[in-house]
């Protein structure tokens, strides 16, 4: 094809040439009439050369085009053209289809790391040196802000100076920073990577929640703690408690005086009692290390309340369920016996107010996907130096409270994956949110 062409583009030249000398020759020798065919000839083949040249040109120029705004639809048709062009269009075809398939697998490389990335659990954030936020996944929208954020300075908004905190990292330090989400408090642990685009440099942020992490750390000693405790105590106290109960009926058969006799039975008596009941609060604690794994099942939001409202049937405490159709899959018991228990806080909370109030709602966030249940009172409120304490076990306010109640609900709600937060005002009453992370 090549050479065919080539022997055309030389063969047009030649005949131009000859035509131009025989121009002149004609010229020369008066011959008018042949010169007017000599120059329509060099016309001819003026037009001749620039419709080929002007073919081929606009063929390159579609296919320039084409790659230059993406499309990659275009295709040439080979049918009822010479050998020339439809040798260009069809070498033009294959360039594109070329370009078509490395395209698509650039796109399916993006989706497939796109999608890799938006399944990790860290918050990925890449910034510019302005500042600018570039990409974030899917964790770091639902973690962060539940948006999309346009400028990694409306994390101040979370907490104030959170941004510089960030920007100052050197690449390999790790840092960790409280940022505050609604009346969740997060604590992220942060890295930065900084790597060179051809136009840019940018910088990798990643944010990891390690709260979850030390909550369950935290319940993890406890539980061990209690183990240990409750094996040691349990292992002395059983014997004194018997021991105590043989000495008693031991007495019955000795002579003694009757006053020694009788503060040897007081006495006894005591330690039988005290063991007994010892053993009782021991009893108590065991069940902080042996909460059984949740049998999550279908619930509706509705039958739940309705079975909550009829253990609280005298109790004025107002129910306000947004949808009560909502299905939650969840341990149905031990939700419950969540809800029971700060009901139970609620009212002792209310006592010896004038006009006690306790309120039961339920919202459900459609762009977070979390459904909440708080219970409020407006109680006597909780100080403030004791309310990071609250969740903790064996802590208590209460003249009688065992510490464990609040202690179980946390450890109920992270066995369904979800949350339980306090806020509390003096005087004002307290509101416990439980949080449920929905698919």
């Amino acid at each position: 094809m090549k050479r065919f062409y080539t022997f055309r583009i030389v063969l047009l030249a030649l005949l131009l040439i000859g035509l131009s000398v025989g121009t002149v020759l004609f010229y020369q020798h008066q011959l008018y009439f042949c010169l007017m065919f000599a120059l329509l000839g060099i016309v001819v083949v003026i037009v001749l050369l620039c419709y080929m040249q002007h073919r081929s040109v606009n063929l390159i120029l579609r296919m320039v085009e084409s790659l230059r705004y993406n499309d990659f639809s275009l295709s040439f048709s080979t049918e009822r053209k010479n050998e020339l062009e439809s040798t260009l269009r069809k070498e033009i075809n294959e360039v594109v289809a070329n370009f078509r398939q490395q395209l698509a697998f650039h796109q399916e490389q993006y989706q497939y790391y796109g999608t890799l990335l938006d399944t990790v659990d860290c918050c990925l954030v890449v910034i510019d040196k302005d500042l600018q936020v570039q990409w974030m996944n899917k964790s770091a929208i639902h973690e962060l802000t539940g948006y999309q954020i346009h400028s990694l300075e409306e994390l101040d908004e979370l907490n104030e100076g959170v941004s510089r905190q960030i920007v100052s990292l050197i690449p390999g330090e790790v840092k960790v920073v409280r940022l505050h989400k609604g009346d969740l408090i997060q604590e992220m642990a942060v890295t930065a990577t900084v790597y060179a685009t051809a136009t840019d440099n940018l910088r990798l942020i990643n944010l990891k929640n390690i709260r979850s992490v030390l909550e369950e750390n935290e319940l993890e000693a406890w539980q061990k703690l209690v183990r240990v405790l409750t094996h040691e105590i349990m292992n002395s106290i059983t014997p004194i408690s018997s021991l105590s109960e043989t000495l008693v009926e031991r007495m019955d058969k000795v002579d003694k005086d009757e006053h020694d006799e009788e503060m040897i039975r007081k006495g006894m008596l005591t330690i039988s009692r005290r063991s007994k009941g010892l053993l009782d609060f021991v009893m108590n604690y065991r069940q902080l290390s042996r909460i059984p794994s949740p049998v999550m099942t279908p619930v509706r939001v509705g039958d739940m309340m309705d079975s909550i409202r009829g253990l609280f049937s005298n109790d004025a405490i107002l129910f306000q369920v947004e949808d009560e159709n909502r299905i939650l899959n969840i341990d149905r018991s031990q939700i419950e016996q969540v809800i029971i228990n700060l009901l139970k806080n609620a009212k002792e909370a209310c006592e010896g107010k004038t006009h006690p109030e306790i309120i039961v709602s339920t919202h459900y966030s459609t762009k977070q996907k979390i459904f909440q249940l708080e219970v409020t009172d407006n109680g006597y409120g909780i100080l403030p130096e004791v309310q990071d304490k609250v969740f903790i076990p064996f802590f208590t306010t209460k003249r009688n409270g065992s510490g464990i109640g609040l202690s179980l609900c946390r450890q109920i709600m992270s066995l369904h994956g979800g949350s339980i937060s306090m806020k509390s005002e003096v005087d004002q009453g307290t509101s416990f949110v439980l949080k449920f992370l929905l698919s």
